[in-house]
């Protein structure tokens, strides 16, 4: 029988549905992207912010649809939305057969043969438990990156945030499996790792006392095959000089971080429970950019947070023109029920939320097109990740993107290249937030 395999929002996510196809797999299922052609369709919903709610609800509909109009006999709804709203989801879409908890990923093989047999399914384990072994996962990012869960959950209870309440506490993942996954990745083909959790900085402290980041990183920069290794969500106020260090010195790592700031304005920070403030995350960020020149930051932001003012946006404004981040995103509040920020007075409306994010992307984008023209001359090494249509060139990132959410750099040759391959690119232009450039020499491959 034959499988579709939907999986929606977070990078965090698309490894549990990577764990959900290795079991699928194992047990004889076929897998297709046609959706017509699906015996069974498992969605794996998100429903951090009211957009990925929405997502996942209509593409729940999409998929009901094809109870009727295709050979889909069973519809699953798996992750954050299926944990979060499950009755609601059992009511409201009666066409869904099984719903699946975040900590469930493991049991989607008996939900799928239950509810084969026509039986209603629900599997909810607690969310303090911990991961099941992720041998045999299917990497579905095209073989040559991958991301690696190195903890579950979360225990900063932000104000806007219903990760704790949909994933759990914080339970890191046992160094040793960590290690084993990705010998296996590498032994797969993957050439860069992408370290994901709700937090990556906080790695270790459950299980061992204290933040072991540093040491499994080291480790993972001797596993042979693994040329890239990229952090994200390290929060401003756990790194340490000790991870500084690691990223400084060991050369797999890539000089990127991830660190997710949120605000600007002190009296916005407390209120959004973050642990933090602008002078710290400052001082932070300048550690950073000393001892290692070259890193390129990445950064989120929150605009229209209940009870922020004008005064608190210039701020924000401020300070993002004082940092002149590499890459930066920015979200607009979203109101998410049973949080305490969904309650806080000062609810600010929805068209002043987004007036204000485009304004702080309006001085990014000039922020980031002036780094894209600095580059020029650079000699950079590129991680090819396929060939541009019907032309002499190919698209690629650079040590300071992050697939899915930076730019890329455009390659232009005349010689074949292959996905996966690090090349040496000249850069000669910039266009947008993206880079062209020219290869330097065939000679000059990283194998």
């Amino acid at each position: 029988m034959k499988i579709l395999f939907v999986s929606l929002g977070c990078d965090k996510n698309l490894v549990d549905s990577e764990v959900m196809l290795g079991f699928l797999g194992r047990a004889g299922y076929q897998f297709t992207d046609d959706e017509s052609e699906a015996d069974i369709i498992v969605v794996n919903t998100c429903c951090f912010i009211g957009d990925a709610k929405e997502e996942s609800i209509s593409t729940l509909l999409e998929m009901a649809k094809q109870k009727e109009t295709g050979r889909c006999k069973v519809l699953i709804a798996a992750g954050c939305l299926a944990q979060r709203y499950k009755r609601e989801v059992l009511e409201e879409i009666p066409e869904v057969d099984g719903i699946l908890g975040t900590a469930s990923c493991d049991k989607i093989t008996e939900v799928v043969e239950e509810t084969l047999e026509g039986k209603k399914c629900e599997e909810f384990e607690s969310l303090d438990r911990q991961r099941t072994e992720e041998e045999g996962r299917v990497v579905t990012t095209g073989g040559h990156y991958a991301y690696l869960k190195i903890a579950e959950g979360c225990d900063k209870h932000c104000t806007y945030c219903v990760i704790p309440s949909v994933r759990g506490r914080y339970r890191s993942v046992p160094l040793d499996e960590l290690v084993k996954e990705v010998e296996q990745l590498s032994e797969g083909g993957v050439r860069e790792l992408i370290l994901v959790a709700q937090e990556t900085t906080l790695y270790g402290v459950d299980l061992y006392g204290k933040k072991m980041l540093p040491v499994l990183l080291k480790k993972l920069a001797f596993i042979s095959g693994i040329h890239w290794i990229r952090l994200l969500y390290c929060y401003p106020e756990e790194i340490t000089d000790e991870l500084i260090e690691v990223v400084k010195t060991e050369e797999k790592i890539c000089h990127y971080m991830d660190i997710p700031i949120q605000h600007a304005s002190d009296r916005i920070l407390k209120r959004m429970g973050r642990k933090t403030d602008r002078q710290e995350i400052t001082k932070r960020i300048c550690r950073l950019r000393e001892e290692i020149p070259d890193i390129a930051i990445r950064t989120t932001m929150i605009t229209g947070f209940p009870g922020e003012t004008e005064e608190d946006m210039e701020e924000l404004l401020d300070f993002v023109d004082e940092m002149e981040f590499d890459r930066l995103g920015v979200f607009p509040y979203s109101q998410e029920e049973d949080t305490p920020a969904a309650v806080m007075d000062g609810q600010v409306p929805e068209e002043v939320k987004n007036e204000r994010r485009n304004q702080v992307m309006e001085l990014q984008q000039e922020i980031a097109f002036a780094h894209g023209e600095e580059m020029v001359g650079e000699v950079l090494e590129v991680f090819i990740e396929g060939k541009v249509a019907d032309e002499s060139a190919y698209v690629g990132r650079t040590y300071m993107d992050a697939p899915g959410v930076d730019g890329y750099i455009f390659v232009n040759t005349e010689l074949e290249l292959m996905s996966g391959m690090f090349v040496r690119v000249k850069v000669t232009g910039a266009v947008d937030y993206d880079l062209i450039g020219e290869l330097i020499d065939e000679d000059e491959f990283t194998e």
